[in-house]
């Protein structure tokens, strides 16, 4: 079994700001030249998350509608009483979603639909840098 592991980094705009990352896994997963195995994605901070979609301006905008039903940016949060940052949506919205996600790899390629792509999306109400670990484990 062999692991590698290479990060990222996104300039984000925040606000359920959404980023198609397959390019950068499926460029990391051929350099890397595993067949089968795991690709992890992961993004540090709880404020973002990472899942699939399809990556086209529809669903993206039903992503960023889909975020302001569940946790509207505005209402009053305990996170913002504790830290005043006004983001406890945010923190709400990627924990809804989550942090990671795993794809399988077969024949050197992710198992990923025809339409499915691997995006982060920025939950925090301000841009900022962020890093997404790439992880992965096969032979």
């Amino acid at each position: 079994m062999v692991t590698k592991s290479k990060t990222i980094k996104l300039n984000t705009k925040g606000n359920d700001h959404v980023i198609d990352i397959t390019a950068d896994a499926a460029e990391f997963l051929k350099a890397s030249k595993v067949k089968n195995g795991q690709l992890t994605v992961f993004i540090p901070g709880s404020t973002a998350s990472v899942t699939t979609i399809e990556y086209e301006p529809g669903l993206i905008k039903d992503i960023v509608g889909l975020g302001d039903r569940l946790a509207p940016q505005g209402k009053r949060y305990a996170h913002d009483d504790t830290w005043g940052d006004g983001n406890g949506h945010a923190h709400l919205r990627a924990s809804t979603i989550g942090p990671s996600l795993t794809v399988p790899v077969v024949s050197g390629s992710m198992t990923l639909g025809t339409w499915q792509q691997i995006v982060v999306i920025d939950h925090d109400n301000k841009a900022r840098l962020r890093s997404v670990v790439l992880s992965l484990l096969g032979e």
